[in-house]
């Protein structure tokens, strides 16, 4: 398997490269040297009609999603076409552009922060609970619209386990009891045991 990240800003000899390996499974050096592909997936990725998407996704809500993204494939695949050429487009077998997450994928992908944060503290002996206000509010602050849920990580080591640490080493929570991770009137992280 090979990524390509940000194909579009390849130099055109890599594209001419590209297209001997897209048409014939192989890719020969000026030595004669033979590189076998016939069995690789490669995958590229582009930000090409990334503020298209960005733009369009501001404005989409449950009763226009799907006209929203279809429209927005339209716009995207059309850029792609006045963007790389003709020859190497028509080697590609798939474009993917991928949906927006839902509240519901935000808050699925919190949980699987959470449990393995959950799994790194009960190796030092810390049972760790989340109530549910907290888990939504963790879903807020880490999902950005223009970066996904990357900024998650991030929100999760400043806000959980940065002040869980300084709760612990405080006194303020025992961490041989269960700690429970709530939220306060003003939305910020309370830890009781």
């Amino acid at each position: 398997m090979i990524l390509l990240d940000e194909i579009e800003k390849a130099h055109p000899d890599v594209f001419n490269i590209l297209l001997q390996v897209l048409d014939d499974g192989r890719l020969t050096d000026n030595k004669g040297r033979t590189a076998n592909f016939k069995n690789t997936i490669i995958i590229m990725t582009s930000n090409i009609g990334a503020h298209l998407i960005q733009e369009n996704f501001e404005h989409l809500n449950d009763s226009n999603r799907d006209e929203i993204l279809a429209a927005t494939r339209v716009a995207v695949n059309d850029l792609l076409k006045k963007t790389i050429r003709p020859e190497f487009l028509n080697r590609i077998d798939e474009i993917i552009m991928f949906n927006p997450l839902t509240r519901n994928e935000i808050k699925g992908i919190v949980e699987i922060q959470l449990n393995g944060l959950r799994k790194m503290l009960s190796g030092q002996g810390v049972n760790l609970e989340v109530t549910d206000d907290a888990l939504d509010w963790l879903s807020q602050l880490g999902f950005d619209p223009q970066f996904g849920a990357r900024p998650l990580k991030r929100v999760i080591q400043k806000k959980i386990l940065n002040e869980l640490s300084k709760q612990i080493l405080a006194g303020k929570v025992n961490r041989d009891d269960k700690i429970t991770i709530g939220l306060d009137p003003n939305n910020n992280f309370i830890f009781s045991n």
